[in-house]
C-alpha cells in the first residue's frame, strides 16, 4: 500500500442480543451503569445486579440486552474504538501538508478519545489475558490501525518526506504497541508512567523520530521538492 487511509467502520457492536437497537433507552443506561461502576471497582466486583439497578431495570430485563456482563464490556469497548476511528477521520489525508501537525492531531485525538474512556479501556485491558473475545477485538482493531499507519509511513517514504528504514508495518506495530503500553501506565498510574500533560509529546517525538529521523519533518508539496 503506498496510499495512506484512515481506519474506517469498527466491527459490528458485539455482544448485545440479536434486534436490539443501539438508540434503546434501556440499552444505553445499562451501558452507562457499566462505565460509571468500572470507575468504582474492577469488573469483577461488578454483578449483574448492580447493572440491572443502576439502569433502572430487572435482572431479567438486563438479560434481553445483553447475555453477561462480559459482553456489556465488549460493546463499550467497540463504541470507544469506534469513536478512536472518527476522530481520526481525515488527518492521514492530509499529512502531507505539515506532517508534525498532523502527527500531533492524531495522537492527542485518540488520547483525548482513550483519556475520555479510561476506565473502559484499563478494565478491557485487566481482563484481556483471560477474556478470549476482548483479545480478538483488541487485535482485529490494532491491525486496522496498524494498517493505517503503515500505508502512512508508506506514502511519506513515496513522496520523499520520510526516509526508507525498517518495514512499515513493523514500525506501525512497535509504534501502536508503545502507544498502548504508554497510555496504560499514564491512565492506570502504573508507573513508571509519563505525565498526562506530556504524553503527546513524548510520543509524538518518538513518532517522528522513528519514521523521518527528525523531530521536524521537511513539508513537501505534492509532487515538489522540499
Amino acid at each position: 500500500m503506498t496510499t495512506a487511509r484512515t481506519p474506517t467502520g469498527a466491527a459490528p457492536t458485539r455482544g448485545r442480543r440479536a434486534g436490539r437497537s443501539t438508540g434503546d433507552d434501556r440499552e444505553t443506561a445499562i451501558l452507562a451503569t457499566a462505565e460509571r461502576l468500572l470507575a468504582q471497582r474492577p469488573l469483577a466486583d461488578i454483578s449483574i445486579d448492580d447493572l440491572a439497578r443502576g439502569a433502572g431495570i430487572s435482572r431479567p430485563t438486563f438479560y434481553f440486552y445483553f447475555p453477561s456482563k462480559s459482553a456489556v464490556l465488549l460493546t463499550l469497548l467497540d463504541r470507544v474504538t469506534e469513536e478512536a476511528d472518527a476522530a481520526a477521520g481525515g488527518v492521514f489525508e492530509r499529512l502531507a501538508e505539515d506532517p508534525r501537525a498532523h502527527w500531533r492531531k492524531l495522537i492527542a485525538r485518540f488520547h483525548a478519545t482513550f483519556g475520555g474512556h479510561r476506565d473502559v479501556v484499563l478494565a478491557c485491558a485487566q481482563v484481556r489475558g483471560t477474556n478470549a473475545e476482548v483479545r480478538r477485538l483488541w487485535a482485529e482493531v490494532l491491525e486496522r490501525w496498524v494498517r493505517a499507519v503503515q500505508a502512512a509511513i508508506e506514502a511519506e517514504r513515496a513522496r520523499g518526506a520520510a526516509p526508507d528504514g525498517l518495514p512499515a508495518r513493523d514500525l506501525a506495530i512497535a509504534l501502536n504497541s508503545m502507544n498502548e503500553r504508554v497510555w496504560y501506565a499514564t491512565f492506570a498510574g502504573d508507573g513508571p508512567a509519563v505525565a498526562e500533560r506530556d504524553v503527546v509529546d513524548v510520543l509524538l517525538d518518538v513518532w517522528l523520530t522513528a519514521i523521518y529521523r527528525t523531530t521536524t519533518p521537511p513539508v513537501i508539496p505534492s509532487g515538489g521538492t522540499p
